[in-house]
């Protein structure tokens, strides 16, 4: 089996580009993910692509070339960019393919996400009564783990504050000012204890990556980030996820934990020898849970790593370099993409502004409704 490398990154940068649709986002990073690979469209054998709000990704083929790839769609939530990136592996890793690319695009209107419960497997009543909102269970979730473990509302400040700074060091990001500790804090509050910016809002963008296996690679005369891990898990039962309608006795583990497992198993490495990594923060109490299901730490210890700045882009384990979702905003069919590209600029030293030194591997994680997460290493 070959080994999958990423030979070629594009991203439109994040947040309201109004005179552009979610598909000519798609479009553009598609082609500056060609260019940076210095390749053509016709030069593709495969295309995995996906959008909640903004048409099916496959539309981008009339712009870009009716070549008789094959272009198949994926929907998987907020998952939608991992899932992308791992049927864009697995193919080449089969050795059905060995070049492609995956695209994530999407434009979402202003406001909240409003899903249907139905879509979910849930009765109507669900969502009248306000649970479908994820600003509110996401809020409900974040309190009851800080009782639980002693986190205190700083360190979900200290999260904001860190992704507005290094958002103001990236070019692609959405809210580029920094925004300091007292501000964050003092802001409206949505839903107790999440302030207005400690959430991450839908926003728009799009993300694609060239992928391409060992043998092609070099043929290409080439080089690029290779994919020691994928993987994609769904929630067991007694998972506490979004959209569950009540927590269980005997709580079974998140989709993160059995993902982060799966892919470090892959890789043949551990939490401790990641360099950088960026994971899934729709709000600060994201991160912060986050932290520890993906194995960076344990339970109660984000206090005192939050504290230290450990995370921060001159700690011991650097996240969400670029500023995440609370900075960039989370475009459905892009979100997870854009961690990959992240890495990808930060195992190819092309970060400016924001570099982190010595990085190896590159670890990246997104979440999605209904409890499901993708998990992907690169290594430099």
């Amino acid at each position: 089996m070959s080994d999958v490398h990423i030979i070629g990154a594009g991203i439109h940068p994040f947040g309201r580009t109004a005179d552009m649709s979610g598909l000519d986002q798609g479009v553009f990073a598609v082609r500056e993910a060609l260019a940076d690979a210095g390749l053509e469209w016709s030069d593709m054998q495969f295309a995995f692509g996906g959008s909640s709000a903004a048409g099916n990704a496959d539309a981008a083929l009339p712009r870009l070339g009716l070549t008789g790839v094959q272009f198949i769609n994926i929907s998987n939530g907020c998952a939608t960019g991992g899932s992308s990136l791992l049927s864009g592996y697995w193919a080449i890793k089969s050795g059905e393919f060995d070049l492609g690319v995956v695209l994530g695009f999407d434009k979402h209107p202003r406001g909240a996400f409003n899903a249907d419960p139905e879509a979910s497997g849930l009765p109507l009543w669900y969502g009248e009564t306000g649970m479908m909102l994820t600003t509110q269970f996401f809020a409900m979730k974040i309190r009851r783990y800080m009782d639980l473990y002693g986190i205190s509302e700083t360190s979900l400040g200290r999260v904001a504050v860190k992704a507005f700074e290094n958002a103001s060091r990236t070019p692609h990001a959405w809210r580029r000012e920094p925004v300091g500790l007292q501000v964050v804090m003092s802001s409206d509050m949505l839903s107790d204890p999440l302030t207005k910016y400690m959430f991450c809002s839908p926003a728009e963008g799009g993300v694609a990556l060239i992928l391409a296996s060992d043998k092609k690679m070099r043929e290409l005369g080439l080089s690029g980030p290779r994919v020691r891990g994928a993987a994609v898990r769904t929630r067991p039962r007694g998972s506490f996820e979004v959209f569950a309608p009540s927590l269980d006795v005997e709580r079974g583990v998140a989709p993160t934990v059995l993902a982060s497992k799966a892919a470090y198993e892959m890789a043949g490495v551990g939490p401790e020898d990641i360099g950088v990594a960026q994971i899934q923060d729709t709000e600060s109490g994201a991160e912060i849970m986050h932290m520890a299901e993906n194995g960076f730490c344990a339970d109660g210890e984000q206090e005192g790593m939050l504290a230290e700045g450990v995370t921060n882009l001159d700690g011991r384990l650097p996240i969400n370099t670029d500023g995440g979702c609370l900075a960039c905003g989370e475009p459905v069919g892009a979100s997870g993409l854009r961690q990959v590209y992240e890495n990808v600029q930060q195992l190819r030293g092309r970060a400016e502004g924001r570099q982190v030194a010595d990085a190896k591997l590159g670890y990246s994680q997104v979440y999605g409704a209904p409890g499901l997460s993708a998990v992907a290493i690169l290594e430099a």
